[in-house]
């Protein structure tokens, strides 16, 4: 994997969700230090993950961030405390959106998050299988 996927953060997300694809095309476009790398929540990579944390690989409704994969101080975030954290760490525009986001407490914003994901793929459309990545942002994606 790489030193440098090590110390990034890691989105996991669902890989054959439209809209989860959008999030992290958006997270593409304005992560121009490339801070972050991308797995499948469908990965077994993910799953490894997810089961270090206590959660269930088979709930591909939220998208998570680890932090410091594989050390000591490896954290798991999911659903609006993900979008956060990335939009945090994206600076800019983004990086203000942050703290505003976590005005509304956390509840609040889970629970909003999953109306929308319950209603995803109807909305934002589904795909047969994980889309495959570009070769310009191919390395950032760990699930291969």
């Amino acid at each position: 994997m790489g030193i440098v996927a090590m110390s990034s953060p890691i989105v996991l997300y669902d890989g054959v969700c439209g809209l989860c694809n959008r999030f992290v095309q958006f997270v593409l476009r304005r992560d121009k230090k490339a801070v972050f790398r991308f797995a499948w929540l469908q990965s077994k990579l993910a799953r490894e993950i997810l089961g270090r944390h206590g959660a269930s690989a088979d709930n591909l409704d939220t998208v998570c961030v680890v932090g410091h994969y594989g050390q000591a101080e490896e954290f798991l975030l999911s659903r609006s405390e993900a979008v956060a954290f990335v939009l945090g760490e994206l600076g800019g525009v983004w990086g203000l959106a942050a703290p505003l986001l976590r005005i509304i407490p956390r509840p609040i914003r889970d629970w909003f998050y999953k109306v929308v994901a319950r209603h995803r793929y109807r909305v934002f459309g589904r795909y047969e299988s994980c889309p495959l990545p570009d070769a310009a942002t191919r390395a950032l994606f760990l699930d291969q």
